[in-house]
């Protein structure tokens, strides 16, 4: 039952003046909720190569010197879906967020940890339960 095993996530921190940079999602899973850049870890891909790779697909922006997070396992009942979702921490260089990908993010903006706006994705919500903060 392959369609049963979990998938990895890769989910990116990209940290700038005590502000993280936070989507809102549409078109998937998770749907009008917020989450950091990120997606799926392909088939031998690095960690890091993805993470650099969704942001850059997702943001325009380019980020590196990751430093390596909490990871979550996040069940998704009702789509029925398992994720073991990985963070990455990044600092922000310099640009924008762009949205590069306007069927599956809404927006982006910088916003205070201790003040994400909710609804929030799943796998944000398992990282704040153990109490994580990269700031």
């Amino acid at each position: 039952m392959e369609n049963n095993r979990p998938k990895i996530g890769i989910g990116v921190i990209i940290k700038k003046d005590n502000k993280v940079l936070i989507g809102k999602r549409k078109n998937s899973h998770g749907e009008g909720t917020w989450s950091f850049p990120g997606g799926h870890l392909e088939f031998k891909e690095g960690i890091e190569d993805c993470a650099q790779r969704e942001v850059e697909e997702e943001t325009g922006l380019i980020v590196g010197n990751f430093e390596k997070g909490k990871f979550t396992n996040d069940i998704f009942d009702k789509e029925n879906k398992h994720y073991v979702t990985l963070f990455m921490i990044t600092n922000w260089e310099n640009g924008e967020p762009e949205i590069r990908e306007p069927e599956k993010c809404e927006e982006w903006k910088w916003v205070e940890w201790n003040n994400l706006p909710k609804p929030l994705f799943l796998s944000i919500e398992n990282l704040l339960k153990d109490g994580f903060d990269p700031c």
